[in-house]
């Protein structure tokens, strides 16, 4: 036995102090009983998130990659804001409702960029997918989400 797994098991050493402490033995077992109910309702939110994601990738699977380039340099990406969103090939008589279309001076709509949030802000992989709906899910950042998907596909789809 080397030093490492000696001093991996001094970390179980304050598991000790469990067994002198009554309330501590009564939260430790409350934990150890919710733990089979929390892993069935784990798997059932997890089946949710995969339904889905894969309905995301049905609808939406390739919808995040155009964005504006700039006509001078077609390397240099447009950004709106912070940062760059997706954008719409239609022009602005025919783009659904609230289509982010570029400015025909300055830039143009081309189908190479990686995506919202580097590439991850997708659906088109199961993982990404998944990354997606749980970020919908935990309501941090939907509504940029929304957006995206709205300008880029046309309000029927919706």
């Amino acid at each position: 036995m080397d030093l490492r797994t000696l001093r991996a098991i001094r970390v179980l050493r304050p598991l000790k102090l469990v067994s002198g402490i009554p309330s501590l033995q009564v939260v430790l077992k409350s934990i150890i009983k919710a733990m089979a109910p929390l892993l069935q309702i784990g798997l059932l939110v997890l089946f949710a998130i995969v339904i889905f994601a894969i309905i995301g990738l049905e609808f939406y699977s390739g919808t995040l990659h155009k964005t504006c380039y700039s006509i001078r340099d077609i390397s240099v990406i447009v950004k709106e804001g912070e940062q760059a969103s997706p954008c719409n090939t239609d022009n602005k008589s025919e783009a659904p409702f609230g289509a982010h279309v570029c400015d025909a001076n300055v830039s143009t709509c081309m189908d190479h960029w990686e995506g919202p949030n580097f590439g991850i802000t997708s659906f088109d992989n199961i993982g990404f997918a998944m990354l997606t709906v749980f970020q919908c899910i935990t309501m941090e950042g939907w509504t940029a989400i929304l957006y995206w998907v709205k300008q880029e596909i046309c309000l029927s789809v919706l």
